[in-house]
Parts: C-alpha cells; structure tokens; sequence
C-alpha cells in the first residue's frame, strides 16, 4: 500500500513539474542574491527558518579541526559516489559521499542505504583502520555537539517551540501555499495543532539531537557535466531540488560548509554580472510548488554553517549550485531512527524467530503456527533483512571496510538469522502441503505467503540486475 501510495505521489509530482517547466518555457523565474536590494525582506518574510552563521561566528579551533578531518578522510579515500535509484533507473551521484554517525545506524536515501562508519562513542569498541579516521570522526562528532547547540540556540531565538508569536493567519497562509506538500506528508489538521502547541523540551531536544552526519564533496571541474538548474537559471548544480528524506518530522538540518578557495577563485566584482556569483558555491532554495515567491541564493564561503529549522526543509525545497573550487560540506540530521538501526532489525529478527521451534529429542525444526498472521509478519521480516539491510550493505556498504570493520560482526550475525528465516520459509512450503489445515484457514496462509515470496522473486531479480 505505502509503496503504491509513494508512486502515486511521486507521478503527481512529476506531473506538477512537467507542467511548470512547459509554462516557463525559455522564461526563466526570478532570484535574489545578496546583491539585491530586496534580498533580506526576502528571506526574513519568506525563507524565516533559514538561519545562516558566518564562519568568523565559529570556534577557529573547531574550523581546524573539522577541516582536517575533510582532508584526512578525501587523502585515505573514504568518499564514495553513490549508486542511487531515481524512477526505476540507477544512477551515479555526482557528489560523492560518507555517512558518519551513532553506531549501529544508518540513512536511506534514493533507495540506496548507507551506513554510519561509527564515531567515537563510549561503551562502544570501534576499531579504525588509522589514527587518522578516529581523529576524524571525533572532530565530527565534536562538530555535531556544537551544532546541536547552535540549534537549540537558534530555535529558542525564533520561539519555535513556544506558541506566543503564533497567530492563527500563519497556519491559514500554510495551509493555502503549502496545500500540496502537506498533504503529501499527512493532514493539515495535524500541522494546524502541532503549529500551536507548546513544546516541553523533550520534543526540542527529539528535533535537534543530530545521530549522524552525511559529508559532500565534490570537485566541480573534474566534472565532465552538471545539470543546469532548471527553474531559475541558477547555473551548475552539484544537487537538485529535493526535500532531505527520512528526517524526524520538523527536525532541523544543520550544514557545516568548506570550500577550498585559493587565489584563483575570487569572486567577481563585476556589477553588471546578473544572478549569481557562478565561481562562488551557493545553497539555492524555493518554496516547494509556488511560483509566485522569488527564490534565494546565498553564497556560501569557507566555513559559513547554515540551519534549515523547523519544517523548513517540508515546505521549501533546496539545491545545492556548484562554484568552481572542491567543496565539502558536513550535513547534520535528526535521521527517524524507527526502523534504520541494527538494534531494531535485530529485534526483527528474535521476534520472526519465536515461531521457530527445536524438538528436544529429535532435533528437528518445526513452525510454532501456521497462522495466516504470524506467517506473513515472519516473512515481512525475512524480506526486511534482505533487501533492507544484507543486499544494502553488500551493494556498496563494503567500502566502509576502509574506515572501519565495524558494521562486519552485525551483518553476520544477520545473515545467519537470515538462513533461519530461509529455513522456516521452506517450513512453510512443506506444511501447506500437508493440507492438515482447515481449508479456509490454510487459504489465507498461503495466499499472503505468496504475495511475499512474489515481492521477494521480484526484489531478488532487480538486485541481481544492479
């Protein structure tokens, strides 16, 4: 249902694009950059939970630190362009990429899951390939702290988490301008009473407790080809426009950014230069399906951190514009957790096998029930495992292994609950034979024990095809 619900979703919204573009045709619509006089209302009017720090704002010693950890992590190699999957098709990603966060938790994204090489964390033995990659990955988490901070600091300044400012009009305006997104993501009733609730604290700290990190970097004149951004005419981008996904609902993103200008890359002082800085990098964003709001572009320079708060990044989209000169950049998130860590997929697993019996004397495996139910969350779970978790990281989570060897240990242990699962899918199949079921009852069994081995020949095929 939800996967058919998605593609639903995802053709209206290709449909809305398609329209757009068609309506634009050679126009293009209009953007604001700092050289603009209306640029500040702008963004203080229409792009609010946009905050933006300048890199002076920042600890020099953490600036130190995080941008070692860039370089130490580029020279060992540990960045990866990812294989992602967009409307069926696979595709490399331009920027290419490494997860770093909590142990045991990982990020989907475009269908593709990565996982966290795991920073330093106590009760946690982590063993890194170099004293290098530690270091690295402390400088990150120290990053992480810091920015947590940053956010609630941030929050609390704008009352986000109180209900005084909040007049009745905003949640009315949302409502209009943002119809289609919100819809998309769940009722506006439930937006309209979460606008005007007061927060305790635990939900604050839910919505900017970063887990994990995913870090960019991308040189864009090693690039034969980058997309022109196709709304605006912004000029290369290194990321579309997209919504971050799989995010805590309304949690903040937080981005650390360090682009390595020389000499060679100043920005140009040429006035008559329309739109953008095309040598400098910038974060492009737009309110998701509304046309009438001018867009924004805001340069970003070595070591300016940026903060998507609150729903920002549901009601507005945003894109990454490439300058000339290698970026990285550290992208903090509030990843939902509910079904991403090895803790919950090992907890998946104990449950499928409850129903999994030994006898005492002859040894022999046996299904506890037959049970229409209980078979089907059995092989939901057997499905979860593969194709979420053992073929993810056999795909292209064995990279991390240059990092760390961390992830080796859980995903043994998962393929050997997976051979217990195979196990007990065979079970299955000679019980149904048996026909020692009531008719209606065994009817029910095995027509959901089907759908699932199907959706499982299914996913067995695309993955061999990847």
């Amino acid at each position: 249902g939800g996967t058919m619900k998605r593609r639903a979703g995802e053709r209206e919204k290709e449909l809305k694009k398609k329209k757009l573009l068609e309506e634009l045709g050679e126009n293009r619509l209009p953007y604001l950059t700092p050289a603009d006089a209306d640029f500040h209302q702008l963004w203080k009017t229409k792009y609010s939970k946009l905050i933006f720090r300048k890199s002076d704002t920042v600890p020099e010693e953490l600036h130190q630190m995080v941008q070692e950890s860039f370089l130490a992590l580029r020279e060992h190699n540990c960045f990866f362009q990812d294989l992602v999957r967009i409307k069926g098709k696979d595709f490399l990603t331009p920027v290419s990429r490494i997860l770093i966060g909590n142990p045991g938790f990982t990020y989907k994204y475009l269908n593709t899951r990565l996982f966290t090489v795991p920073w330093p964390t106590e009760s946690y033995d982590i063993k890194y390939c170099s004293p290098q990659i530690h270091d690295a990955c402390k400088a990150l988490m120290r990053l992480n702290d810091y920015l947590h901070i940053e956010t609630v600091k941030a929050l609390q300044g704008q009352n986000l988490f109180e209900n005084k400012d909040i007049k009745d009009t905003t949640v009315i305006d949302r409502k209009q301008s943002f119809a289609p997104s919100l819809t998309e993501q769940g009722s506006v009733s439930k937006h309209q009473s979460s606008v005007c609730v007061p927060e305790d604290d635990r939900s604050l700290k839910n919505r900017t407790s970063y887990n994990l990190t995913l870090l960019n970097y991308m040189d864009p004149l090693q690039m034969l080809y980058l997309k022109q951004e196709p709304y605006f005419g912004m000029g290369n981008m290194a990321v579309s426009w997209h919504h971050d996904e799989n995010l805590v609902e309304r949690s903040t993103v937080a981005v650390y950014s360090y682009s390595c200008e020389d000499s060679a890359v100043q920005e140009s002082n040429e006035q008559e230069l329309k739109g953008r800085d095309p040598a400098v990098w910038h974060v492009g964003l737009k309110v998701a399906w509304d046309i009438e709001t001018p867009g924004l572009a805001v340069p970003l320079h070595q070591g300016d951190i940026y903060l998507m708060l609150d729903d920002l990044n549901m009601t507005h989209q945003h894109c990454v514009l490439a300058g000339l000169s290698p970026r990285f950049s550290s992208t903090h998130r509030v990843a939902d957790s509910s079904r991403g860590t090895l803790e919950y997929i090992l907890g998946q697993c104990e449950l499928a096998l409850q129903n999994l019996q030994t006898d005492s004397d002859s040894m022999a495996l046996s299904l506890k029930s037959l049970e229409a139910e209980v078979v089907k969350q059995v092989e939901e779970i057997h499905n979860e495992v593969e194709f979420e978790w053992l073929r993810q990281f056999w795909f292209q989570g064995k990279r991390y292994l240059k990092c760390t060897d961390w992830w080796l240990k859980p995903m043994a242990k998962l393929e050997e609950f997976w051979r217990k699962l195979e196990i007990m899918t065979s079970l299955v199949l000679s019980e149904v034979r048996k026909e020692q079921q009531i008719e209606e009852q065994r009817n029910e069994t095995i027509s959901c024990f089907l759908l699932l081995l199907k959706e499982r020949q299914k996913l067995r095929k695309e993955w061999t095809a990847r």
